[in-house]
């Protein structure tokens, strides 16, 4: 089951890298351009918003099944000092919280707005920040805090 949690975490991760982005890009052009807030605006940002729920339920699922993330808890003294178990066991779990908790507000602000300019005003801002902290968050290849392959 793990395996295929963190198998599942990998490639979703993906996911919700590429609705940012694409999320980020309309907002961008619609504010700039001052286009109409479109249908296919609204539910970019609604699938936005939740393909990132999607992951962090799968991430929470796979935090409770993780042996890293078990060492972490029952060794916290000793794990604390280890770079890559606090990154897993504390840093991961709370910047990618804070980035989804970012996406959804984000997301509800837009939605909540009456002037389209301002809808691609809000998305381009949250959004932005959500994607600069999972940015920091993820475990690159090249990342100094802890690094782990593209895909697993």
């Amino acid at each position: 089951m793990y395996s295929t949690l963190l198998f599942l975490h990998s490639i979703v991760r993906w996911l919700v890298l590429l609705s940012l982005f694409y999320s980020l890009v309309r907002a961008y052009k619609g504010h700039f351009r001052k286009l109409p807030f479109s249908k296919t605006d609204n539910s970019v940002r609604h699938w936005t918003a939740t393909i990132a729920h999607i992951q962090l339920m799968v991430g929470i699922v796979l935090y409770s099944q993780s042996p890293i993330i078990k060492y972490f808890w029952n060794n916290f003294a000793q794990a604390s000092k280890d770079i890559n178990t606090l990154f897993f066991g504390l840093i991961h779990f709370v910047l990618m919280l804070i980035a989804i908790i970012v996406i959804t507000i984000g997301s509800a602000a837009a939605k909540r707005k009456t002037v389209d300019e301002d809808k691609f005003k809000t998305m381009l801002i949250w959004f932005s920040i959500a994607l600069l902290i999972i940015f920091i968050a993820i475990p690159w290849p090249f990342s100094p805090l802890a690094n782990r392959p593209y895909f697993r």
